[in-house]
Formats: C-alpha cells, structure tokens, sequence
C-alpha cells in the first residue's frame, strides 16, 4: 500500500511517496507536493501505474491518461495529448486564419503528404515522432522526381509546426531540424540553379512570334493577339500566368492608369501602376468592357499544364522566337516529379523585377509591386503611396523601341 514520509535530515518540505514497484521492489520518489493529500494522490497513481506494469497492461495511453488524472486532481488542469496527425491539423487551423489563402493551401498540401508518408504512425502521440519519420519523407519525395528545391521548401515548411511544438514543451525536440536540407540544384557551372529572365530583345521577339499570319497577311494563329497582350501584361506588371490569363476588365483602371487584382497563389492584393506601353496595348484591344469579362478571352480558363496547356504554348511562341531554354531539373525515368525549364513565362515575372533591380529601385518598391510584401495591400493607395510605384514601373525600358 503506497504511503508518504517526510525526510528530516535533508529538511525538504516536500512529501516522498513510498510505494511498491512492478518487480516487488520499494521505491521512494519526491512527489515536489507540500499539501499532504495531494502528494497522496500522485502515490497511489504511481503504485497503480507500477501494478499495471506487473501484469503487462500498462499501455501509453493508459499512462498518460494517469498522468492526465494525478494532474487535474492535484493542479486542477488538464494534460492536453496530441497525436502526430491532431497536432498538424490543429496547426493548419490557426495558419488558415493569420496566413493567406494561397499559403495556408501550400501548408496544407505539406501536412497531407506528410501524413500520408508516415501511414498508421500519424496516430501516435506526437512525442513519438523522430527524425527518421522526416528523412523518411524527405527521400520519398525526391524519389517521386520532385525538384531538390521544391523539397528544401517542403521540408522549411514541416519545421515551422515542430518547432512550435517544441516552445509549447508538447516534445523536447524538432524532429525536422535534425535532417538536412537536400541540396540546392546545381548546373554545370557549380552553382544553384534558378530561372533565367529573358532580355527585352526577346521579349520583343516573343511578341513578334506571337502573332502568326499567312501569306496574304491572315491571321491564322487566333489567340496570338492575346498572347501578345499576356506578355505584355506580364513584363510590365510581374503576374503569374495564372493571373494573366484569367485577368477582367474590373481590374484595370484606365482613367487613373491603375491595375488592382488579388493574386491567386498567395491570396494578396497587387496594385501596379500602368506603364504607357501596356497601357497602350490594352486601349487597342477591342472589347466591350465589361467588367466581368476576361482581357484575354482565348487564355482564361484553361490549365497551364498538360499538352495542350498554356505553357506548352507558350514554350512554342518561345521556339518560333528561336529562344532556346536550358532544362535545370529532368523528370524521372518513370515519369514522375515534372522538367524544369530555365525560361518560362515565369520569367517574365522575375524579368519584370530585375529590371528595376538593374534600375536601381528599392527592394521594398518590388515587393510592393510583385505582391510579395509581408502584409495585404487591403486599404486603398494614397497619392504619395502611389507616387514611388509608378516612377518604379516606368523606369522599365519600352520595348516598341527595340529594333529587330
């Protein structure tokens, strides 16, 4: 039967609970109680765990729900018990509320894949997991054929919920930290490879081969004058081809040589001030200005991978063009992960930044006008907010000036 003593010669003022251990043995342990019935309760729950452990019964759920028990009676709280899977769910919870729609799906997809990597482990208290659960993932990964980057990423994002866990002390270490990043994808050169940005000789050259005519001056390529409008709009604005292409009349605002829309990826609100050349290009493009009708019509809608996506007919305005790309990542012999292309449409989009970078423009500026700022644009631009955006985009060079 457990009892309690105190100890006189080292004059601590905490009870020790005696009690009989699995093997027979008796044990003595500080309960760190002054208040003698609550130090009973924590020894006759440690005998109970110890008899438990006798007759092979003593499971980690039942400890912990003993633990649970010794602490509620004794503190009145309460032992809050994740699994590995309840813990990441909860965490995409609060990211849905304090990040954008764009991020928290990214986070969502990280969490799924993971889960899905560890199987039945996801139902374990999360002081279970271990490194190995996160190399395990990280190898499987690259062996789908995904980018080494796209892995480094995916990792960065599985420690930002351990490491929470952690300062929250639910386990004692970050599992995610104790495994190495893949390397960083490196061309022939040595060093990392990126996505190129394309010249404004070939974004010239891009515009012309996006207008295909024949012989007698017909056009026979349709969606060619919307290409033509989507480079455009990419090189002066920044925007993903997501949001190129699905881009409405709403957005723009000619009378104050304003666009304004919601990026899709990361859910932020991108104000860019018109550049004369674009601005331009969208007066002539016939149109019943519609608000809710689509600036390039023959591009909204449709996917942007696949055969008959619209970066597959993008890369053949770019062979016509006669611009070549390097490929930086090859998919795998099975057909798993995808090819990544040094220049893409994307590379408009890192052009567009370049350009100003080459100009001289703040780094604060661009991320204001590519949408990669810390914070929502959600509240209207005042004429003095405004004032650096437009000298920033019109410092991009005109490309109607380019000779052939």
């Amino acid at each position: 039967m457990a009892s309690l003593v105190k100890d006189s010669r080292s004059r601590s003022p905490y009870w020790i609970a005696c009690y009989t251990s699995a093997d027979g043995r008796r044990l003595k342990k500080s309960t760190k109680q002054t208040a003698r019935h609550k130090a009973l309760e924590i020894a006759l729950a440690l005998e109970r765990a110890e008899q438990l452990a006798a007759k092979s019964t003593l499971t980690e759920t039942r400890a912990r729900e003993l633990i649970g028990e010794i602490l509620e009676r004794t503190t009145g709280d309460t032992v809050q018990f994740y699994t590995i899977e309840a813990w990441l769910r909860d965490w995409l919870k609060g990211k849905e509320v304090a990040k954008s729609k764009g991020t928290h799906v990214k986070y969502t997809h990280t969490v799924d894949s993971f889960l899905e990597c560890l199987g039945k482990r996801s139902k374990l208290n999360i002081a279970a997991i271990t490194p190995k659960d996160v190399l395990n993932f990280r190898d499987s990964q690259i062996a789908s054929g995904k980018h080494p980057n796209t892995v480094r990423y995916l990792m960065k994002q599985l420690r930002i919920p351990f490491n929470l866990a952690r300062r929250q002390g639910i386990i004692t270490h970050n599992p995610a930290e104790a495994v190495e990043l893949p390397p960083a994808a490196k061309g022939e050169n040595g060093e990392e490879t990126s996505r190129e940005v394309f010249t404004i000789q070939q974004v010239k050259a891009l515009l012309d081969a996006s207008i295909l005519k024949d012989k007698s001056g017909k056009l026979i390529f349709e969606a060619g004058v919307d290409w033509k409008g989507a480079i455009l709009f990419a090189y002066y604005t920044g925007a993903r081809l997501q949001d190129v292409a699905n881009i409405t009349w709403g957005a723009v605002d000619l009378r104050n040589r304003m666009i304004t829309y919601r990026a899709k990826k990361t859910g932020k609100l991108v104000v860019i001030p018109l550049h004369s050349e674009l601005e331009s290009q969208l007066q002539a493009l016939s149109s019943q200005w519609n608000n809710k009708a689509f600036i390039f019509p023959m591009l909204a809608g449709r996917c942007t991978g696949g055969r008959s996506g619209l970066s597959m007919a993008f890369s053949r305005i770019m062979a016509r063009a006669g611009i070549a790309s390097d490929v930086i990542h090859e998919k795998t012999k099975g057909g798993e992960g995808r090819t990544v292309r040094a220049l893409t449409f994307h590379s408009l989009r890192h052009s567009f930044n370049s350009a100003m970078a080459n100009a001289g423009i703040a780094q604060e500026i661009r991320m204001k006008l590519t949408g990669h700022s810390s914070a929502d644009m959600n509240k209207a631009y005042t004429h003095l907010e405004l004032e650096p955006l437009r000298k920033a985009v019109d410092t991009l060079p005109s490309i109607a000036s380019i000779k052939k």
